[in-house]
């Protein structure tokens, strides 16, 4: 638990726990709302606050010199257990492990910050990678096409990404995109490349497990990099 005056943070707690019934913890969840607006309400690279306020509109809101910014939550530690097309795979795994995985996953650290307003009506980046076929929701490859924003190498994802150029700026770099977000545990020690949940050879390989030793793998590498960020979440004083 992270304590700092009125700043509190449980990394135990569960966002479908003060979510309604079928709805989405990412616009729902008053609390998890809080933990973002406590965690991202720090220092930039630059070494400006960015500070975030409440908006009405269940969104997290930046104004300074730096601009606007309307952010919302994005999860990022997907377990496919209600994916459709991954039933055939997940009904092997024993139902005990999947409720285990989404508990761990529905935590904050599995959770993050996107900008939240369309650009020139087209697809956000929490959409763009959801519909992705190459990306289906995958974290650990959205973050390979953000490294590869920073180094100007295109990805499935370079046209989304560079309508939030804005957003990206004010983290210099993918290190500093990844140091502020504690995405660390996700990439190699000199940020040249990201540490994939299952072996990664390009973007023209199919992106959701393909059978159950692959599932396992995958849920292996996302629980303990969602552990790791928790704990990392922990050692941080906001």
């Amino acid at each position: 638990q992270v304590e700092s005056g009125a700043n509190f943070i449980d990394i135990n707690f569960d966002a479908f726990s003060d979510t309604p019934k079928g709805k989405d913890p990412d616009s729902y969840s008053p609390t998890l709302r809080r933990y973002h607006q406590i965690l991202w309400s720090k220092n930039l690279p630059s070494g400006v606050k960015f500070d975030l306020t409440i908006n009405t509109l269940k969104l997290l809101n930046h104004k300074s010199d730096l601009g606007e910014f309307f952010l919302s939550s994005d999860s990022i530690g997907h377990t496919y257990s209600r994916v459709k097309s991954m039933s055939h795979i997940v009904d092997q795994i024993p139902p005990k492990e999947i409720n285990s995985f989404f508990a761990l996953a529905s935590t904050i650290g599995g959770f993050i910050l996107f900008p939240a307003r369309r650009i020139d009506n087209k697809m956000t980046i929490n959409g763009s990678r959801g519909f992705n076929p190459k990306i289906k929701d995958r974290f650990d490859l959205t973050l390979e096409c953000i490294r590869r924003f920073y180094s100007k190498e295109d990805s499935p994802l370079s046209d989304t990404l560079k309508r939030y150029k804005c957003f990206f700026r004010l983290f210099q770099d993918f290190k500093g995109y990844v140091d502020f977000f504690l995405l660390q545990d996700l990439v190699e020690e000199n940020y040249l490349a990201i540490k994939p949940f299952l072996p990664f050879n390009g973007f023209d390989c199919p992106p959701l497990p393909n059978n159950v030793e692959e599932y396992k793998s995958y849920k292996k590498n996302m629980m303990d990099f969602v552990r790791a960020r928790n704990q990392r979440m922990m050692r941080v004083r906001p």
